[in-house]
């Protein structure tokens, strides 16, 4: 990369990320019909309600004196959100949104990986017949379409960063992207893919492909590996594929089990959260998470997360970015 020269100054910036972040909010509700709501920092493990993610991720965990039990910093609200929806009461086609934190302590940091998430997760109840590969299209291309609504005000407030996004969002299946692409990695199809498309959205994720491994890592237990996907843009400062929504219908009673028996985890279906899906006492869902330093760094075409988040990073890391002009938060 030449020598990086940022389009906003760090005070600049700041403004910008608010005026990002609430107007995406506003534009998500309206499209899916969604209502924030407040959600936990921290859950008791013992619930099965945090996200374990592809499985090997630790979740930072700490004691409560006054509780006398050990608690998890979220990593995900996947599941949390679904309990939620019943809770509430929430009629069928509404939804709740909410702002989650997380510490992903096992990240591989890089210029779009920090070990902090902050994300917007919402969570729609759908009936059991919307639990369709055509109910699931229609979802992703409302969220693309707030994306593009998105584009049209950052490019208002600040012209020299409208970006050119493609009217439609292609849709390809991880067995099809194989086959196109059939000598590449998963990461170099993707950047394929999305650099000829430019919006492209990726699904069946989770289930082996004709190499014997997924496409991707994904729970067994929250989304159904045959109606999930990511939503990814081209992003033009890195050249990369950018991933910035991972979405999907939520597992049903049957598909909970047979992607459970897959990944070897037959124990989970014990937990109260999967006793639940199981006796059918939870709503079925889709749902999904949008990454809010992910929306701010592709709107503001920032080329490291950390200009966009307040996080840690070595000291000869930051040294290295600073070279190169990059100055993080």
């Amino acid at each position: 990369m030449e020598k990086y020269v940022s389009k906003l100054s760090l005070m600049e910036t700041e403004i910008a990320i608010k005026y990002v972040k609430d107007n995406f909010e506003k534009l998500l509700a309206k499209a899916l019909k969604l209502t924030r709501v407040s959600a936990p920092l921290f859950v008791l493990p013992e619930t099965g309600l945090n996200d374990n993610l592809n499985g090997y991720e630790r979740a930072v965990r700490f004691d409560i004196k006054d509780v006398g039990k050990d608690a998890e910093i979220v990593q995900s609200l996947a599941k949390w959100k679904r309990m939620a929806l019943k809770k509430y009461g929430f009629p069928a086609e509404s939804g709740l949104y909410t702002d989650m934190n997380a510490i992903r302590r096992d990240e591989d940091l890089d210029a779009i990986h920090s070990c902090y998430v902050d994300q917007w997760d919402w969570e729609k109840i759908i009936t059991k017949e919307e639990r369709t590969y055509a109910y699931l299209k229609k979802t992703v291309k409302n969220i693309y379409g707030v994306l593009r609504k998105m584009n049209i005000l950052v490019g208002k407030k600040y012209p020299e960063l409208l970006i050119d996004l493609p009217k439609d969002i292609y849709f390809i299946s991880t067995s099809d992207l194989e086959k196109k692409y059939p000598n590449l990695t998963r990461k170099e199809r993707e950047n394929a893919i999305c650099k000829e498309k430019k919006a492209v959205f990726i699904y069946q994720i989770g289930w082996p492909l004709k190499d014997g491994k997924s496409h991707d890592g994904r729970a067994a237990d929250y989304d159904d590996w045959n109606l999930n996907g990511d939503i990814i843009l081209w992003f033009e400062p890195l050249q990369i594929a950018f991933e910035l929504s991972s979405m999907g219908i939520r597992v049903d009673e049957d598909s909970l089990i047979k992607q459970l028996e897959h990944k070897g985890e037959m124990y989970k279906a014990s937990n109260p959260y999967c006793q639940a899906i199981q006796k059918k006492e939870l709503p079925y869902t889709i749902g999904g998470g949008i990454g809010q330093s992910r929306i701010c760094m592709f709107f503001l075409q920032k080329v490291h997360i950390g200009e966009v988040q307040a996080s840690v990073w070595k000291d000869d890391y930051l040294l290295e970015l600073a070279k190169k002009n990059i100055h993080l938060l």
